[in-house]
């Protein structure tokens, strides 16, 4: 088991207090600092709380995150909040536990490994009694390590407990960010550019202040907004203001039929991922394939949302934020406030796959509303400027040569992958909020940058091959340069990384001869990545039965940032008309289970918008500015369009949790494109996987 002190999350965070409250009605008041995204994870921290105290589960009240209260654990993302903050939330809670056992064993006059917890009772074996509520013990200390339970003891982790945000989910009840009404409050709106770097020459605001219920225009530079009483005149106002700008615009965007070659020849920044001599062996045949991927937006189903309130030289945000710590950083630096001037609380939003507009609609929001002193301001965003403005996905391009000998083996592996940067989250500087690149005094967005690969990686995350080879080298080179603005998008490169690895692999086991899961199999030595590949094979039925025409079966495998969960899916697709996918079987190896049922949503929920990438999904852009700005102008996946999916977990409850959002991603992607091959024997190598696509793979041959 992993060491609980080794999480981050305590590092910057060590008092318990801050982490929890045991309140004297008996509620154990919970502050993580990671929040809910629709991934669940506040019930999986729940169970952890619960198992830990020995405590009934509906006793855990899990707080929102907010700047005045909770720990800062940076981000929610990159599926690592269970195994952070989970982490971290076992060992506080196993240290008060002990102290609470040492002080009612003081009291009752007995060892404290005589004494029992049920429930928060605390009891002796002759049947006297105290309580966590009754010893009400200051939390006013240091995690310092008291052992936590075996995997043996746990009676909460393990199972599939409701979720603690479905029911008013379902019910219809109040619960996410565009929800809220406190009083008093104004409906502002902005005006974005009609342009990638246009700049606002003049305004007429005069049919905008006319209209009924309008309290405020605001303009910053080209930053245009408008506040007014109810939502459906600050709409009219909006189309009154845009009627009356004037804005210069120019050409900025490379043409997007050339968009593979931009990135290829735009100046990059080089990084060495892995370099490996296999020595010299001799090579029958190299087989080199690149591929590629649009910008991908991440369409969330309800446009970004955010609130603010500025009152007596204060300021309180709401936002759906990943990050509350780092969107307030971002407003201190912006505004210069003082970070104690400002809080950020956690509401939740409908849907959030990586960074998507959040932050921009809460700083939307924060400026309208310092010319409202006293009342608070939300802003909507408009589903065009959702799918328009919001960050995009990187697209990318990955070149794959392989050197094999005369038996099909890999003797030497090559890889390289061109992509913007996949972060720039509010934050750090360079990283600005949209309004602030629009203002007068406006803040140079720079070209996205990569986390590294120790932390998960961007572009490079999954570019290293997870099998067993002699030699490798694997590069990336991250654009100087950025077009439209990119950041993290839920798995990152792995999504293509996947993709260009599992597709090659395929196409070498045919040139071997071999099947494609027994050629997978001769190449990995990690039983953990053996046993999901196995296990995906033979719940699908790998290798038996007639699909019929125009079908077939694919796998894809990978290990998720090559130290997360593992993860192995075979697709069914039929291919006619279009490509359609009848099954999706997963089976997926994330240690220690918290939440089956959490588990199976997550790598459901991750597999079909891979499904969604893969065969639909691609921003569309002039020479000037995103013109996929519609449902009918950048489709998703509907309901019609989902297959069944069968998943199958491999609990392993003596291993560490690892995350399960994002792991299917890629190897849905892979499974999907080789399933394809299977079925048609062509081989298409340019995202996503639409008609168009598929008839250009067929004249290249």
């Amino acid at each position: 088991m992993t060491d609980p002190l080794t999480s981050p999350s305590l590092g910057n965070n060590p008092r318990l207090g801050s982490w929890l409250t045991l309140d004297p009605a008996g509620r154990v008041l919970v502050r993580s600092g990671k929040v809910e995204l629709g991934q669940g994870v506040l019930t999986a921290l729940a169970q952890i709380v619960a198992d830990e105290l020995d405590v009934d589960p509906v006793r855990v009240e899990m707080a929102p995150a907010s700047t005045d209260v909770s720990p800062d654990e940076a981000y929610t993302a990159g599926s690592l909040s269970v195994q952070h903050s989970g982490t971290a939330l076992r060992a506080v809670c196993a240290q008060v536990r002990a102290l609470h056992l040492a002080a009612a064993a003081e009291r009752l006059g007995v060892p404290a490994t005589d004494l029992t917890v049920a429930d928060g009772e605390i009891c002796t074996a002759d049947g006297r009694r105290t309580s966590y509520w009754e010893l009400a013990l200051s939390l006013d200390a240091d995690v310092v390590g008291a052992d936590p339970k075996p995997p043996a003891d746990y009676a909460v982790v393990g199972r599939s407990v409701p979720r603690l945000d479905v029911p008013d989910k379902v019910a219809g009840r109040p619960r996410f960010i565009h929800d809220l009404r406190p009083p008093g409050m104004l409906h502002g709106r902005v005006l974005r550019p009609p342009s990638r770097g246009a700049i606002l020459l003049s305004v007429d605001d005069a049919a905008a202040r006319r209209v009924p219920g309008v309290v405020a225009v605001v303009r910053d530079g080209s930053f245009l907004g408008v506040i007014a009483e109810r939502e459906e005149n600050a709409l009219r106002a909006l189309a009154a203001l845009r009627a009356g700008t004037v804005w210069q615009e120019g050409d900025s965007l490379p043409p997007e039929r050339e968009l593979a070659d931009f990135l290829v020849s735009a100046p990059t920044e080089e990084t060495v991922l892995s370099d490996t001599d296999g020595g010299a062996a001799p090579t029958a045949r190299t087989v080199r394939a690149r591929f590629t991927r649009p910008y991908l937006a991440h369409a969330s189903i309800a446009p970004s949302c955010g609130l603010a309130l500025w009152d007596a030289g204060r300021l309180r945000v709401w936002s759906h934020s990943q990050g509350v710590y780092k969107l307030r950083a971002a407003i201190c630096r912006l505004l210069e406030l003082a970070p104690e001037q400002v809080v950020v609380q956690h509401v939740e939003g409908a849907g959030c796959y990586g960074h998507n507009a959040a932050d921009d609609a809460a700083y939307d929001a924060v400026l309208l509303a310092r010319a409202v002193p006293g009342r608070p301001v939300t802003v909507v965003w408009t589903r065009e400027d959702e799918l328009s403005w919001g960050p995009l996905g990187p697209a990318m391009v990955v070149d794959i040569e392989a050197d094999v000998d005369e038996s099909g083996q890999v003797q030497r592996w090559r890889q390289d992958v061109w992509s913007n940067g996949h972060a720039s989250r509010p934050g750090p500087p360079g990283a600005p909020l949209l309004a602030a690149t629009h203002a007068e005094a406006a803040v140079q967005s720079l070209p996205a940058g990569d986390p590294p690969l120790q932390n998960g990686g961007g572009s490079g995350r999954n570019a290293v091959p997870l099998y067993d080879l002699p030699g490798q080298l694997v590069r990336t080179h991250r654009l100087q340069t950025m077009p439209l603005r990119t950041s993290a998008l839920r798995a990152l490169g792995a999504h293509l990384n996947v993709y260009a690895i599992e597709s090659v692999v395929d196409e070498l086991a045919v040139l071997a001869g071999a099947d494609p899961v027994e050629y997978r199999l001769r190449m990995l030595s990690d039983e953990r990545a053996r046993a999901v590949l196995q296990a995906a094979a033979e719940k699908a039925g790998w290798g038996s039965g007639d699909r019929g025409p125009d079908a077939g079966l694919g796998m894809g495998l990978a290990r998720y940032k090559n130290r997360g969960a593992w993860c192995a899916v075979v697709a069914e697709v039929e291919a006619e008309a279009s490509v359609r996918v009848r099954r999706l079987t997963i089976a997926v190896d994330v240690g220690l289970v918290v939440n089956p049922d959490g588990v199976v949503n997550q790598i459901e929920g991750g597999a079909l918008q891979a499904l969604s990438w893969t065969t639909k999904e691609q921003v569309r852009f002039d020479a000037r500015t995103v013109t996929s700005r519609t449902w009918e102008d950048y489709p998703i996946l509907t309901f019609s369009e989902v297959p069944p999916v069968d998943v199958v977990l491999l609990n392993r409850p003596d291993e560490p949790a690892l995350g399960a959002g994002e792991a299917s991603i890629g190897p849905t992607a892979a499974a999907v494109g080789n399933a394809l091959c299977a079925a048609t024997g062509l081989r298409v190598r340019t995202l996503p996987l639409t008609a168009e696509n598929v008839v250009a793979a067929m004249d290249v041959g």
